[in-house]
């Protein structure tokens, strides 16, 4: 048995120009996927009961520092622990400079509610007079 090649022209394989977006669909749809789960998940990192109010939520250009004070009574500026006396250096940190930026203070429902006004007046000392104080909507 042997065997038999064949005389003619080798023919090879041509490229193919079509680009085949399948995957790359299926890629972002996955990753629209992940992020709107981990969205919600990152916009408050310390666990804080807040009271309910019927106040309209506020518009800013800029995003807000968020003070929060916890049940404990643990300053966090921005997920990051500081105590009464590193709360005005790390404050300025985090603003970089801008005292008209807008403060969040989000404080316990059951903590005191003179810790959470010491803690104000403290930020007002300093010179930030843009402080809100955060609720949560009533549930009905």
């Amino acid at each position: 048995m042997g065997v038999r090649l064949s005389s003619g022209p080798v023919s090879r394989p041509t490229p193919v120009s079509d680009i085949n977006v399948t995957p790359l669909v299926d890629v972002m749809l996955v990753l629209l996927i992940v992020f709107m789960v981990a969205a919600p998940m990152m916009t408050a990192g310390v666990k804080v009961d807040l009271p309910t109010s019927n106040a309209k939520p506020l518009q800013e250009p800029k995003p807000p520092i968020v003070v929060s004070i916890d049940a404990e009574g643990t300053v966090y500026v921005n997920q990051t622990a500081s105590t009464p006396d590193t709360l005005l250096a790390l404050m300025a940190k985090e603003a970089d400079g801008d005292k008209e930026r807008r403060i969040h203070l989000r404080g316990d429902q059951a903590l005191a509610y003179g810790r959470i006004v010491k803690t104000m007046g403290a930020l007002n000392d300093a010179g930030y007079a843009r402080i809100a104080l955060v609720s949560e909507a009533p549930t009905n």
